[in-house]
């Protein structure tokens, strides 16, 4: 018996209708398409408007959507991981709310935490899952609500974050194809330049808290976007060296959609082609743990049998990561 490995077998993905456009955010605050346009690249982002809804409704869609795709029932589904950075209430979990929802009646199911990198630790945490043969059928699911800790006041990270979400389907493969390697990284040190400064146990929310506006995404631009590129192109090169891949062998980059230029220079420092690159923060903005399964989404019919694919993300905490993938189906099939 062959090696087991956790082979993607299916990818779906979900965003709000509502669009709000860079010309909306001219009315809302002091900035302009241009200027936004040319720092991050977001054109403009998908809203979840409904009231009494959050990240599990984009993660109950990208699943059904999933479960139809690929004709899997959901009471086969043996594990959901969401990884989201902001679920729907403290508790119970995101994942466990989602599993309900879609019918998950046999799987357990739980949330991780990394920020943006989220999707990416899910996916290698759920992979040895499938490795050791423990199941046979999980699902990852990268679902955030961006806008409901977004102020949309302050220009600087309301022009960046939307809300999506998808989901991967992971099943075991013997024939060498899918999950190969992982290199995941943090460093608590960069919690100062990257966080939400309330609604935790180390302050609760408060009136206080609220009228400080504390609880919404607190950024340092400057310092995040420094960390960012040098991390995310560093693991990139890294997991290429340990595969002794080269630019030629890699058919796709998938990086986390924080930034056109940090995914730009991360490219660069690969030796990877523009077009190599997938890309849509111009229509999605950075929707966090939505970004990477996203992308694989709307590439789908481009990805072949064996393709060599770079995963890349990075996110508060500092997290960041890389995976690499040979992908299993020709999904243009």
């Amino acid at each position: 018996m062959g090696k087991i490995n956790a082979a993607i077998t299916g990818i779906h993905g979900y965003v709000p209708d509502y669009i709000l456009t860079n010309k909306e955010l001219e009315t809302l605050v002091d900035t302009n398409d241009e200027w936004i346009v040319s720092r991050t690249g977001v054109k403009e982002r998908r809203i979840l408007k409904e009231e009494g809804k959050g990240s599990s409704e984009l993660g109950t869609q990208a699943i059904k959507g999933l479960l139809a795709k690929t004709n899997t029932s959901a009471e086969d589904i043996d594990l959901i991981i969401c990884a989201t950075a902001t679920p729907d209430m403290v508790f119970p979990s995101t994942a466990c709310i989602i599993a309900n929802k879609v019918g998950a009646k046999n799987a357990f199911a739980y949330d991780l935490m990394a920020a943006c990198s989220g999707f990416l630790f899910a996916l290698s945490t759920a992979s040895k899952f499938i490795e050791t043969g423990t199941y046979k059928k999980v699902i990852v699911v990268g679902a955030d609500k961006m806008s409901s800790i977004v102020d949309y006041t302050e220009r600087a990270t309301c022009i960046i974050f939307g809300d999506g979400a998808g989901a991967v389907l992971l099943e075991p493969t013997e024939d060498g194809l899918g999950i190969q390697d992982a290199i995941l990284r943090s460093d608590g040190a960069g919690m100062e330049f990257l966080h939400m400064k309330a609604g935790g146990s180390a302050k609760p929310a408060s009136h206080a808290t609220i009228d400080a506006k504390e609880h919404y995404i607190f950024q340092d631009g400057q310092p995040v976007f420094k960390a960012a590129v040098k991390s995310m192109a560093d693991v990139s090169e890294e997991i290429m060296e340990r595969n002794n891949l080269s630019a030629d062998d890699v058919a796709w980059l998938v990086p986390h959609q924080a930034n056109k230029r940090i995914i730009d220079a991360t490219a660069r420092r690969m030796g990877v082609g523009n077009e190599k690159v997938m890309l849509n923060i111009e229509k999605y903005g950075n929707t966090t743990n939505g970004t990477i399964p996203l992308c694989l989404w709307e590439w789908e019919s481009k990805l072949n049998k064996g393709d060599n694919i770079i995963l890349a993300a990075f996110g508060g905490g500092f997290t960041w990561g890389s995976i690499f993938i040979k992908w299993a189906y020709d999904s243009n099939k």
